[in-house]
């Protein structure tokens, strides 16, 4: 039977590794007087990618622009490291260890490769930027070596795939603990979906970042998601291990042609 999610899931014992890293609790988000989240209650672990499902108008991106203080909920609790996040501004937010790739990417397009990635530091402290700058270099290169080559080359004349490994660079350059990724296979071809979602595991697996996946490509998604939440019109509709959802009738039959 498909879970159904109604209650403060923070609260309850789940066989899932880590401890939760991202408490959301029953929160709920409004557009004017429009409802677009409704007492939603999501958890993220340590080392843990969470796939978010769900058509379009579901709540998948305010869900993330939520958790990222682009928007405020009207109630509920956001809790990251056992800090109380909702309210807070996006800049804070940032310097608390959460970092997103939005939709659409939204480089600075004439400047350059590098300086868009260094612009992902600008909020650590001096000291910080000192102490981790060229070891994040490092990093992102390591995972996108093409970035390497054009680091002089403007964000603008890069191919869309490479635009979208720039945006996710760039996010890690600001040193996080969990990064909210928004629709990052939009717009890639099948051969760079799967290398991107290959690349999303290995941040997880290799340098421990959590992931807060929204995606609209189910079968990429799952593909690599430890748990999965489904929404449907602003809340939970089923919820559990990626192993569990895969053989939900409501998964098969909407998403994986079942």
């Amino acid at each position: 039977m498909d879970e159904i999610q109604t209650n403060n899931i923070c609260r309850e014992k789940r066989a899932r590794p880590g401890s939760p890293r991202l408490c959301i609790e029953t929160i709920s988000t409004f557009y004017g007087e429009a409802k677009a989240l409704d007492h939603i209650s999501i958890e993220v672990h340590s080392q843990e990618v969470v796939g978010i499902l769900g058509s379009n108008g579901a709540g998948k991106t305010t869900l993330l622009k939520t958790v990222t203080g682009l928007l405020s909920p009207r109630s509920g609790r956001i809790l990251f490291e056992g800090a109380s996040m909702e309210g807070k501004p996006c800049h804070e937010i940032i310097k608390n260890g959460i970092a997103s790739v939005p939709e659409g990417r939204e480089l600075f397009g004439s400047m350059s490769v590098i300086d868009n990635l260094l612009l992902g530091a600008y909020l650590l402290t001096e000291q910080k930027r000192k102490e981790i700058l060229a070891s994040r270099l490092e990093m992102v290169f390591s995972l996108f070596p093409i970035l390497k080559e054009r680091t002089k080359q403007k964000a603008e004349t890069l191919s869309g795939g490479q635009q979208q490994m720039l945006a996710v660079g760039r996010a890690l350059m600001s040193n996080p603990k969990l990064l909210a990724l928004d629709e990052p296979s939009l717009g890639l071809s099948p051969i760079l979906v799967s290398e991107m979602m290959k690349t999303l595991k290995r941040i997880c697996d290799e340098w421990k970042v959590s992931l807060l996946l929204v995606e609209q490509n189910a079968r990429a998604a799952l593909k690599i998601a430890d748990y999965v939440y489904l929404l449907e019109r602003g809340s939970v509709a089923l919820s559990g291990m990626c192993r569990d959802v895969i053989s939900s009738s409501t998964i098969q039959r909407a998403y994986l042609g079942g």
